[in-house]
């Protein structure tokens, strides 16, 4: 089957010379068994990919399943992809199949594959090295002969660089790239995308086509396009219901498009927060824990040296009582913060008239012990546990238990 009767059948429009790039590669790997790894922004159509590798591969008439693995918790992911048996854990009521089992003789895409845990990914490399897998709570080994076409709008080169997606799965993975291009690089494509909704949706709507004049061609070219093919599709299907003039003028069509153009220059924290994904997210929650930490250690110290500031000036009012209340607040300091050093060059001697010298208090600078310091307060305040911790904190309780292993902590 030639190229344009693939584009036919699976509506593909377009000929920039990398999206047409992609299509042969796909048609090339389709008759084959290798794992196929689909880079791509979100909304690009990789998933369409896919479905064609599947329909021009031997394993066309088998079941062919999608699967969003960040759709799915990670508590029942395992159970989801390679099945359980009854009683395995709370509400495993029944023994259950698996996808790679249910799809045997197939082809499973993996969409989102750079969210699966990483225990996870060890039993996957297993499917794609041995063909062999364990349902959750048996100890039965069964065999599966299952074809992985994988998707990500991530950068699992750089997961893996940090720890988080396994370089071995990677590469495994990773035997026929295939890159599907933005929108943004497709320009001379999006007039003719636009047209081809626009037709859709008048179909669907019992109405006349809308149509885009050279100015909101210009514009239509111009914009980035975030979202891509599913954004502008949106689009068109916006304007096909809510105009009411059929030729669509710059100045009209700029009204259906965000007020934020989609850039890829330096911004503003906020900004970047607001357009970014769940790693920015946890990025900038971790960065606030650092802030409140700072902020309640400048806090403890400016106490404590107002405490001494007062000795010093009231000698006379220094009793017992008021010596046992600064070594409470210092035993309280240090176990609130572990990781302040607090050295005593010079000691502070308190008699009953008088101090004698003074006390230096060094912060240390460093931030992986002020996190872990925070982390460590946040689980004694919860006693140990983790989903209040983690929610005190302002992180997931996944990205706590990384933390956890990450620094030692023992609970």
């Amino acid at each position: 089957m030639d190229q344009q009767a693939i584009r036919n059948r699976f509506g593909i429009i377009g000929s920039s010379p990398a999206l047409v790039y992609a299509l042969d590669v796909a048609i090339q790997v389709a008759n084959t068994d290798l794992s196929v790894l689909i880079n791509g922004e979100s909304g690009v159509g990789k998933e369409v990919f896919s479905h064609i590798i599947h329909s021009l591969s031997a394993r066309k008439h088998n079941p062919f399943i999608a699967v969003n693995c960040g759709a799915i918790p990670e508590g029942t992911i395992d159970s989801e992809l390679f099945g359980h048996e009854k009683g395995s854990f709370t509400g495993a009521v029944d023994s259950r199949k698996g996808y790679f089992e249910t799809v045997n003789g197939g082809t499973i895409f993996l969409d989102e594959i750079g969210e699966l845990p990483l225990g996870t990914q060890a039993r996957l490399l297993r499917v794609l090295e041995a063909g062999e897998y364990i349902r959750v709570g048996s100890s039965k080994v069964q065999k599966t002969d299952v074809r992985v076409i994988a998707a990500t709008n991530k950068d699992l080169l750089e997961y893996t660089n940090s720890g988080r997606f396994r370089e071995d799965l990677y590469y495994r993975l990773n035997t026929v790239p295939i890159r599907v291009p933005p929108l943004r690089d497709r320009k001379e494509d999006i007039p003719l995308l636009f047209r081809k909704f626009a037709v859709d949706f008048a179909e669907r709507y019992k109405s006349p086509p809308v149509q885009l004049d050279d100015d909101a061609k210009n514009v239509l070219i111009n914009y980035q396009w975030p979202g891509n093919v599913r954004q502008l599709k949106n689009l068109a299907e916006q304007i096909s219901v809510l105009s009411k003039d059929k030729i669509i003028s710059g100045s009209e069509l700029r009204k259906f498009l965000p007020d934020t153009n989609f850039t890829r220059l330096p911004v503003l924290a906020s900004a970047a927060y607001a357009q970014s994904g769940n790693d920015q997210k946890e990025f900038s929650n971790e960065r606030e824990i650092l802030y409140k930490l700072f902020f309640d250690v400048k806090k403890d110290v400016t106490e404590l040296k107002r405490m001494f500031f007062e000795a010093m000036q009231h000698p006379n009012s220094i009793n017992e009582n008021q010596h046992f209340q600064n070594d409470q607040f210092l035993n309280e300091f240090e176990n609130n913060h572990p990781h302040s050093a607090i050295t005593a060059n010079q000691p502070v001697i308190i008699n009953n008239n008088k101090i004698d010298e003074h006390q230096e208090i060094e912060e240390s600078l460093s931030i992986m012990d002020a996190e872990k310091g925070l982390i460590i307060k946040a689980l004694k305040k919860h006693r140990g546990k983790r989903r209040d911790a983690s929610s005190d904190l302002g992180i997931s309780e996944r990205t706590l238990y990384r933390k956890l292993k990450e620094y030692n902590i023992n609970e």
